[in-house]
Formats: structure tokens, sequence, C-alpha cells
């Protein structure tokens, strides 16, 4: 009963502080906003635990910064294992490895959604012979660009295609990618922690 009681308070504890992480992350953003005394006490007690990840060079790239996802994928995990030992009492290995799986797919999807949805504006934007040196698509290209040049190269090997052709074949293919995924990391999720499928 303790226990029980235990775990719900810190996972209580943690989702508020998944709450102010992503505050955070977006008063990152907008770097003008300015919260006064609330926003430095903010600051103070999340920034450290941002600052942890962001120190690995792996969740950094030219473009992104991927270190946030990682870091509310980590309190999403922990508020999920207290939330089972609050519930249950109990937990196994084959669920903390299901939860593992399934917070790592979802910090993965959100990018690859991310991807998608910037493929997609970008061509409709490009379709539609918007400005495209307006610095919105300079920054949007330089997100999709390392990617797309990646998919381009395995799907057409050294033919030259053009823009809009490579940013459909990107889209599409990670589209696809996501469903495939998805499926196939349901299917180990349910296996691992010994759900029906």
């Amino acid at each position: 009963m303790v226990f029980s009681i235990v775990a719900r308070v810190l996972g209580a504890g943690v989702s508020v502080y998944f709450f102010l992480c992503v505050v955070r992350v977006i008063m990152t953003w907008v770097p003008q906003l300015d919260l006064g005394k609330g926003g430095e006490l903010l600051k103070r007690s999340v920034d450290p635990y941002l600052r942890f990840y962001s120190r690995f060079p792996s969740l950094r790239s030219r473009a992104f910064d991927f270190s946030p996802i990682v870091a509310l994928a980590v309190l999403v995990l922990a508020g999920q294992i207290l939330t089972t030992l609050a519930f249950t009492g109990r937990i196994s290995i084959g669920i903390v490895l299901g939860m593992i799986l399934g917070v790592a797919w979802s910090a993965l999807a959100f990018v690859l959604t991310f991807f998608s949805i910037c493929a997609l504006i970008r061509i409709i934007a490009y379709a539609a012979r918007w400005n495209s040196l307006h610095p919105l698509w300079r920054v949007i290209d330089s997100l999709l660009n390392p990617i797309l040049y990646r998919i381009n190269r395995l799907i057409y090997r050294n033919r030259i295609v053009n823009y809009l052709q490579g940013l459909i074949t990107g889209f599409v293919l990670v589209v696809l990618l996501q469903v495939a995924l998805s499926k196939l990391v349901g299917l180990l999720v349910s296996l691992l922690q010994g759900l029906p499928i």
C-alpha cells in the first residue's frame, strides 16, 4: 500500500517535471519571450536536466537538436514504469523492455512525422512555385536535404532526379516506413509484455 502511494506520488512528480520541460523547450523556440522570475526558476530547475542530454554529440546534427526529444522520452519511460508499479505493484523485464521499445518508437515516430510534414509543406511550396529563396524554405531544406540525399541515393543510385521528385520519393518512403515500423513495434511490444496480439 505504502509502495503504491510512493510510486503514484513519484509518477505525478515526473509528469509535472515533464510538463515543465516541454514549456522550457517551447521557450527556447521564442528567445525573446520573458517570463520574469517564474521563467528564471523554470530555467534553473529544468536546464541542468536538458543540458545533460545535449552533451551527447550523437543527439545533435548541424540542422537539428534531438536531445530534448530523448530527454522527454526518458521522463515518459520513468512515468510509465512508476505508473505500472503504482497500479500493479510489480514489473517484469519484458514489461520494461516493451516500455523502452514503445518510448523509443514514439520519439522516432515524432521525428519521422516532423520530417513528413516538412516534406509535404515543401512539396506544396515547390509545386506552387513559391519563393524558394525565402529563409523559411532554406531552414526546411537544411533539415530535409541530408535525409533526402540518403533516400534518393538508395532509390535512384547515381541517376539525377529533380528536387520535386526527390521530395515526393522521400515523403512517400518515410510514410511507408513509419506505417511498417509502427506495426512491427506494436507486435514486438505486445510480445515483450505478454499481451494478447
